[in-house]
């Protein structure tokens, strides 16, 4: 793509949109489950996020914490070819921690 989608506000607003909204699930702690969630997932020309789809996880609880963030995003701003508005595939590392 010429021009890729953007998260309103940018890059880091991005990151701490995901840092504010992402809730560590209970299970994972009592089971000391943590690690990096791998999501792939669909900026759609009209700036939907859509087709989110878990690529790799250390453990199945976290996928439903990582995908509900995405689920619940602001439209963002989409990508472009040509001048036209296109669908544009993300992959992005959601890191759990237990702190």
């Amino acid at each position: 793509v010429e021009q890729k989608p953007e998260f309103p506000g940018g890059e880091a607003a991005l990151m701490k949109y995901i840092k504010d909204h992402l809730k560590f699930p209970s299970l994972a702690r009592e089971i000391n489950a943590s690690g990096t969630v791998v999501l792939k997932f669909v900026v759609s020309k009209t700036g939907n996020v859509e087709d989110i789809v878990v690529l790799r996880s250390p453990s199945a609880v976290l996928n439903p914490a990582a995908i509900e963030v995405f689920k619940n995003m602001p439209q963002w701003k989409p990508g472009k070819m040509n001048g036209r508005a296109v669908n544009v595939y993300f992959t992005i590392p959601i890191k759990f921690q237990l702190l």
